[in-house]
């Protein structure tokens, strides 16, 4: 059985155990060092005062979870939001990353989001940190390339490209 729910900040131990590996072992997320719990609740806390922060729950245990944040501090990009989603490392590959997707983006258009953008790590050539598995899934799921940053992430000795994926939810009306 699968629910999709709102985070709360009681999840943040486990949420913090599913990221510390991306963190640790891959060139996914681009910290170093995984946050301290606190730090990670009150990430959480903060998100959760403005946008919708979702956790996927597979027969009582936390699989997976999504968040957004704001694209830009500027109001003429409210109807803009950058995303973000982690699945447990064994989670992968089994359709639960889709439903926690799109559980992100209808609650993003309830709020009036129109433009949806992922920040993307990307290698220029595949290796045992980093594949392009995750600019795939976004783009399985409408995502567009729109930008590319050059070797503008350095972990594990090497230097990684960042990409921005655009999919547009909602209808542009003036």
């Amino acid at each position: 059985m699968t629910e999709i729910r709102t985070a709360r900040t009681e999840d943040a131990e486990r949420l913090l155990e599913i990221y510390d590996y991306y963190v640790r072992n891959t060139a996914i997320s681009f910290e170093y060092e995984t946050p301290s719990l606190e730090e990670f609740r009150g990430r959480m806390e903060h998100t959760l005062r403005s946008y919708p922060y979702l956790v996927i729950v597979r027969d009582g245990r936390i699989e997976g979870y999504a968040y957004a944040g704001p694209f830009k501090s500027r109001a003429a990009y409210d109807r803009s939001c950058e995303i973000s989603i982690y699945l447990d490392r064994d989670a992968r590959r089994c359709g639960l990353g889709r439903k926690l997707s799109e559980a992100l983006e209808a609650a993003l258009k309830e709020r009036g989001i129109l433009n949806v953008y992922g920040c993307i790590a990307y290698p220029e050539t595949e290796d045992e940190y980093l594949t392009t598995n995750s600019a795939d899934y976004h783009a399985h799921l409408g995502y567009r390339i729109v930008g590319t940053f050059h070797k503008c992430a350095y972990k594990f000795g090497r230097w990684y490209n960042m990409i921005w994926m655009e999919k547009m939810i909602g209808e542009h009306k003036i």
